[in-house]
């Protein structure tokens, strides 16, 4: 499905009404928010529920993310909203999410207050679709700006530097925390990738490490919205307090685990030779 055939329309509407003059930068912040229509559905939800949600409902708060998470992605494949290629990645990152999140209960990194039915090993399995709405974002935005990551590395060192990552969120509880040595090296790997993007009708780009340093703080802007309504709790800290600056590190090193997730069904936007898009 290379078109899904709303967006076009949308798009289409859009470019006719819009001023010349601000098109391009509309247009950026309209498909951004596109590329985002799971994530913030989710954090909507999120939202409404902890503000409205009673005390004793016949159907606990967490169990209703869950069935709602699951009708919002029956509903963006049965309208073609969103392709079978990004339901996958979806599916990945809820397993591999998870994994994590059953993991970081058990060592006590943080805490989920409220019950539910529809967990495993106390987590309820709505926290799976939230790592999984960075994961659709991605593959949204990946197809919406016809992203291309030009000048990207060989891409076995990127799957041992994605697992690298991923161990070490496990590991650190046991091993030294090697998540600096990890940053710099996700520096010096990405250095020369340029994200390629067209909004409209220009071509541009950013350089990739910027790109995600740049995600990490909107995810971590996004990681208080679950701290902040009680959706979950970090160890040694009140309830509804801000999240510790130091997640936005943490989010930084998992959107490159995250990205060569994407990257298993999305290899055709990774170039090798930059002259491919000069």
């Amino acid at each position: 499905m290379k078109n899904l055939s709303v967006e076009r329309r949308m798009g289409d509407w859009m470019r006719g009404v819009l001023p010349h003059g601000v098109v391009e930068f509309v247009m950026f912040g309209l498909k951004m928010a596109w590329a985002c229509l799971f994530a913030g559905l989710m954090l909507g939800a999120i939202i409404f529920t902890a503000v409205f949600w009673q005390e004793g409902a016949s159907v606990s708060r967490y169990d209703f993310l869950v069935l709602f998470a699951v009708v919002v992605q029956i509903l963006l494949l049965w309208f073609r909203l969103e392709s079978w290629r990004e339901a996958k990645v979806i599916l990945l990152f809820h397993i591999s999410g998870t994994a994590m999140e059953v993991f970081k209960l058990h060592m006590g990194s943080w805490d989920y207050p409220e019950a539910g039915i529809f967990e495993i090993a106390g987590v309820p399995l709505f926290s799976g679709f939230m790592y999984a709405s960075v994961g659709s974002f991605m593959a949204r935005a990946m197809r919406t700006f016809d992203m291309r990551f030009v000048g990207y590395p060989r891409y076995w060192t990127t799957v041992v530097l994605a697992v690298a990552i991923y161990v070490n969120f496990f590991s650190h509880h046991f091993l030294p925390d090697m998540r600096y040595v990890l940053m710099v090296i996700t520096v010096g790997l990405f250095w020369q990738t340029r994200v390629y993007f067209t909004p409209l009708k220009s071509r541009m780009w950013m350089p990739m490490v910027a790109s995600a340093l740049l995600s990490s703080l909107f995810l971590y802007i996004a990681e208080n919205v679950g701290t902040l309504t009680g959706t979950w709790l970090y160890s040694g800290t009140a309830s509804f307090s801000f999240a510790s600056i130091g997640k936005m590190g943490s989010w930084y090193l998992l959107l490159f685990v995250s990205f060569v997730q994407v990257s298993l069904v999305y290899r055709h936007v990774l170039v090798s030779d930059g002259r491919q898009e000069e």
